[in-house]
C-alpha cells in the first residue's frame, strides 16, 4: 500500500468511527433504600434475620440494617438519637417513649402470647412451696421496673386474683441474672421471657402463671419513628413486606431456619435439640383497649403525667 493510499485509509477510518452510533452509557444503578432497625437478642427479631439472609430486603429495593443493642435502654437511646429508623419493642417503651410528644409509631404485632405458646411466664424455684398465685401474696418477684415485664407481671398477678397492693416486686434488669436467683432460690419469682423460661422450666422451675392465659396483656411490636412513617411510607410497607415474606418462610420450613433461631434467639446450650420456633401472628396491630390499658397503668405508677393517645402512637394503615 503507498503511502498515498495509507493515508486516505487512515482518514476514511476515522470518517466511520465518527459516524458510528455512540455506545449505550453504562447504567447506572440507584443504590437501595438505606434503613436502621434496632434489634433485641431476642426470639421475636428472627424473621429479620431471616428475611435479610433470603435477600427479601434487597428485593423490595431496600439497603437494611440491623443493629444490635444490648438492652432496652440501648436501643431506646438510639430511637432518640436518631441512629435507628425503627425497631423491635413493645407497648409499655412505646407509652414511655411518646409520654411527651408522639416520637415513634407502631406499625405492626411482631409477637404475641397463643394458647400453647406464652411469651412471659411468672415461675418460682423448683423446691418452693408456692404453687399459686395466692401463694405469692406480699412475697418478692424479680422483675425489670417500668418495664413491660413489670405491667405483665402486675396484670398477670391481678387476673389471679391479687390486688396491686399484694404485689411485691424487686428491680433485677438483667434477665441472665434473674434467671440466676430464679435456680439459687433467691427470690420467691421471677418474671421471665423466652428462650431463658424454657431453660429454668427445663431445669425444674414451676409455672405458677403465663400468659398464655392471659394473651391481652403481652405483645411485641414493630415502630419506626414518626418522621420516618410520614415521609418514607413506601419504605415501611416494602419493609413489611419483605418481614410477612420471612414469615411464611419460617411457618413453611422451621427447620431450614433453624440455625438462625438459635443464634439469633440466643438460645442457651441446653435448649438447642428442643427449642422450637413460637407462631408469629398475621398482620395485625394492638388494639385501642391493649393500648388504653397499658396506658392507664403507667399512669397509675406515676410514670407518665397526661394520657397518651392510640391514634398518635398506633398507625393501622400498614395493615392488609
Amino acid at each position: 500500500m503507498s503511502m498515498r493510499q495509507l493515508i486516505i485509509f487512515t482518514c476514511l477510518s476515522a470518517f466511520l468511527a465518527a459516524c458510528a452510533a455512540p455506545a449505550a452509557p453504562t447504567p447506572t444503578l440507584t443504590p437501595p433504600v438505606l434503613l436502621r432497625i434496632g434489634v433485641l437478642p431476642i426470639t421475636d427479631v428472627v424473621p429479620f434475620y431471616v428475611a435479610e439472609q433470603q435477600g427479601y430486603f434487597l428485593k423490595q429495593g431496600l439497603n437494611i440494617e440491623l443493629v444490635p443493642a444490648g438492652s432496652a435502654a440501648e436501643r431506646d437511646q438510639m430511637m432518640l438519637t436518631g441512629q435507628i429508623d425503627g425497631q423491635l419493642n413493645d407497648l409499655v417503651s412505646t407509652v414511655l417513649f411518646n409520654a411527651q410528644s408522639p416520637k415513634i409509631k407502631i406499625v405492626r404485632t411482631a409477637r404475641i402470647a397463643f394458647k400453647n405458646a406464652p411469651e412471659y411466664w411468672i415461675l418460682t424455684p423448683k423446691d418452693s412451696p408456692i404453687k399459686t398465685a395466692q401463694d405469692l401474696k406480699g412475697k418478692e418477684v424479680a422483675i425489670s421496673q417500668n418495664s413491660v415485664i413489670e405491667y405483665v407481671t402486675q396484670r398477670l398477678l391481678e387476673a389471679e386474683g391479687l390486688s396491686a397492693a399484694d404485689i411485691k416486686t424487686t428491680n433485677v434488669p438483667a434477665i441472665p441474672t434473674r434467671l440466676q436467683l430464679l435456680q439459687q432460690g433467691q427470690v420467691a419469682a421471677a418474671t421471665l421471657p423466652d428462650p431463658l423460661a424454657s431453660l429454668a422450666i427445663l431445669q425444674g422451675a414451676r409455672i405458677v402463671v403465663d400468659d398464655s392465659k392471659y394473651p391481652q396483656y403481652s405483645m411485641s411490636v414493630i415502630s419506626f419513628r414518626s418522621d420516618v412513617v410520614a415521609q418514607r411510607a413506601a419504605d415501611v410497607k416494602r419493609f413489611l413486606a419483605a418481614y410477612d415474606q420471612a414469615i411464611n418462610d419460617i411457618r413453611a420450613k422451621p427447620e431450614q431456619f433453624r440455625n438462625t433461631l438459635i443464634d439469633k434467639g440466643r438460645v442457651p446450650d441446653q435448649l438447642k435439640d428442643k427449642y422450637q420456633f413460637p407462631p408469629f401472628p398475621d398482620p395485625g396491630i394492638p388494639s385501642q383497649a391493649q393500648w388504653d390499658d397499658v396506658v392507664k397503668w403507667a399512669l397509675e405508677r406515676g410514670l407518665i403525667k397526661a394520657s397518651v393517645a392510640y391514634e398518635s402512637s398506633v398507625d393501622a394503615g400498614f395493615v392488609k
